[in-house]
């Protein structure tokens, strides 16, 4: 062996640790696992948090929306000293009907025909509820009548 290819294995072998034990560097299955499970834990704790405020403000939404209809509806009222029957509907707020006199809508800036969950808002005039009035309610976060996640304009909140 040449004086050359001497220097140049020893060269190699302090490259790649020769006469050394070669460990692999990463993880091992175990430690991949733990980080897994850690991961997991935290989204169950956080992940729902996350859902309730998006449905609280889904729930804020929709009182906004029923309130502000009712401004509007009430100025409807003034000018034409009626509600819009119910098939009329919250659209008179934009559209006049055709026997509405004094009518001086449009009294929204923009039509909100349904409640965050993608429900059409329900209007009664006469109301049920209110009957000197009207009724304006949302199913809530379930899309059904009935129970205590519905959202009106007759309940104290």
């Amino acid at each position: 062996m040449t004086m050359v290819e001497k220097r140049w294995r020893e060269m190699l072998g302090r490259a790649t640790g020769a006469g050394r034990p070669c460990y692999a560097s990463g993880f091992t299955l175990v430690e991949l696992l733990l980080v897994l499970v850690i991961l997991a834990v935290l989204a169950a704790v956080v992940v729902p948090k996350f859902t309730k405020r998006s449905e609280q403000a889904r729930v804020a939404a929709a009182t906004t929306d029923i309130a502000n209809l009712g401004t509007a509806l009430d100025a409807f009222e003034i000018d034409t000293g009626r509600y819009p029957s119910s098939d009329e509907g919250i659209k008179a707020l934009m559209e006049q009907p055709s026997n509405a006199k004094d009518w001086k809508g449009p009294y929204l800036k923009r039509l909100v025909l349904n409640d965050p969950w993608g429900n059409p808002y329900i209007y009664r005039s006469p109301g049920q509820h209110n009957p000197s009035g009207y009724d304006l309610y949302s199913f809530g976060p379930d899309g059904q009548e009935g129970g205590s996640d519905d959202i009106d304009n007759w309940s104290q909140r």
